[in-house]
Parts: C-alpha cells; sequence; structure tokens
C-alpha cells in the first residue's frame, strides 16, 4: 500500500495541462474542490464526474496510475462511509441486526465516498502535471499579494514544495525499511490492531531517523549555496500566461456556474 501513493509525483508526458501555467493548475484544483462541496445532487456529482473525466483525458496520464493513490485513503473511506450509512437519521431502509441503515444515510455516504475519491484523484492530478519547481513559483505568484501583510509567502511555497517532493523519496525509504525488516523477520500484517501498532515500530523509527538526515542535509546544501529566502531572487523561467491559460479560466468558471445552478 505504501508504493501506491501517487500524490506528490510527477508524471512527464506532453499535454494540454502539462503546458498549462501552474498558477492554472492551482485555480483549476481550487474549483474543483469548491465544487466538490457545492454539489449535492446526482446531476451535480455527474457534471463533476465529466469534467474530472476530461481532465484525466487530457492529462495523458493512465488512469489505473491515479487510481492507485486510493488504497492509501481506503481506511479513512471506510470509516466516513460507516459512520454515515449507520449515524445519519432519518427513514429506515433496512436493519443489519441493532444497525438501521436509512436512505438518507446511504445518500450521505454515497456523496461522501465520491467527495473524498474526487479529492484525492483531482489534487493527483495537478501534482502529477506539475513540477515541484513549477508548483513553488505558482505558489508564491498567487499569494503574493499577502507580502504586503507581512506573510512570507515564499518561505511558505518553499516549504509545500519540498514536502510534495519528499513524500515519494519518503514512500521510497519506506519500501527498503519494510524490506529490510521483512528480510530479518519482522511480520507487519498478522496479528489484531494493538500488535500491528506494535509491529510498525522497527519501521517508523528508523523511518524518522533517515527523514531528519535528509532534512538536515537539505539545509545544511541550501545553507551552503547562500540561499537567504525570496527576497531580490529571479526566476530562470518566468511565468507567463497564454492564450490557453485564459481559456482555461473561462472553463472553470462555466462549470463553477452550472455546478453552483444543479448543487440540488
Amino acid at each position: 500500500m505504501i508504493r501506491e501513493i501517487t500524490l506528490g509525483q510527477y508524471y512527464p508526458v506532453d499535454s494540454v495541462l502539462h503546458r498549462l501555467d501552474s498558477r492554472t493548475k492551482l485555480f483549476g484544483t481550487m474549483v474543483f474542490i469548491i465544487s466538490l462541496f457545492l454539489a449535492n445532487s446526482l446531476v451535480a456529482y455527474g457534471i463533476a464526474t465529466l469534467f474530472l473525466a476530461l481532465a484525466i483525458y487530457l492529462s495523458k496520464v493512465p488512469f489505473s496510475f491515479m487510481v492507485r493513490g486510493l488504497k492509501a485513503i481506503l481506511f479513512l473511506l471506510l470509516i466516513s462511509v460507516s459512520f454515515n450509512l449507520f449515524l445519519t437519521p432519518g427513514a429506515e431502509a433496512f436493519r443489519i441486526g441493532f444497525l438501521k441503515i436509512t436512505w438518507e444515510g446511504m445518500r450521505l455516504a454515497g456523496f461522501m465516498a465520491l467527495r473524498l475519491i474526487y479529492l484525492v484523484i483531482g489534487s493527483s492530478i495537478m501534482t502529477l502535471t506539475t513540477t515541484p519547481n513549477e508548483l513553488t513559483d505558482g505558489l508564491e505568484k498567487s499569494l503574493g499579494f499577502l507580502k504586503r501583510v507581512g506573510v512570507p509567502v515564499h518561505e511558505i511555497s518553499m516549504m509545500m514544495s519540498i514536502a510534495l517532493r519528499f513524500i515519494p523519496i519518503l514512500v521510497e525509504e519506506t519500501d527498503k525499511i519494510m524490506k529490510a525488516q521483512m528480510a530479518r523477520g519482522a511480520d507487519f500484517e498478522s496479528g489484531n490492531l494493538i500488535q500491528k501498532a506494535r509491529n510498525m515500530v522497527p519501521l517508523l523509527v528508523p523511518l524518522f531517523i533517515s527523514a531528519f538526515r535528509r532534512a538536515t542535509d537539505l539545509a545544511m546544501a541550501m545553507e551552503a549555496r547562500c540561499y537567504h529566502g525570496g527576497d531580490g531572487r529571479t526566476k530562470m523561467k518566468p511565468l507567463c500566461y497564454k492564450h490557453r491559460d485564459h481559456v482555461t479560466y473561462l472553463v472553470y468558471l462555466l462549470y463553477l456556474v452550472v455546478i453552483v445552478l444543479f448543487r440540488g
């Protein structure tokens, strides 16, 4: 399951989404997330499904590669669906022992499952089609107005970019440590929940040590290169909107208006 995490990975292909400005993709991801929380009907979720399917098609990233990331949230998905399914009051549909399932609960659980799945896939599309450097520049440029009130926009953007870049590195490191521990007789699968938690200790300790060591090496490398923040720094590839970006913004606006009209 560790190797199935796709968030933070970049998939290098030539596609329409890869050529878009990073600010355009950040804004589109925000619009898509807002639309998921606005949607409250089958029609609205159907429109969101078409929008997401179009984005996946234009990204040229294999759909099987994107859905791999859903395995990492499977436990969270089951908990969210179960709580909404069994704890939502309303008209009883049927009963399983002492557990009552209502029509309202099934509707809410279905929408919650779709919302979580679409959130993961939609966020993955942004990171799969945007390099960490482009993402940093896009965040810094988009939040530039906050500099006027003293917010360290460049530093925040850099931290978020580094965090996303380290996700696949830590996933790979976790997989190596897990294989090494299993070769020494460690068992991460059998036993109850408490035993599984105890079995994770030989995995988490070296993982944390490795993460802190990488963070220290990165800090030393940045200091050795006289890194001092965003003041006075120039960009090798300055961001510049093109015609396709303006057209994409219009598509975002049209999509959001349709979602609001058919939200339910």
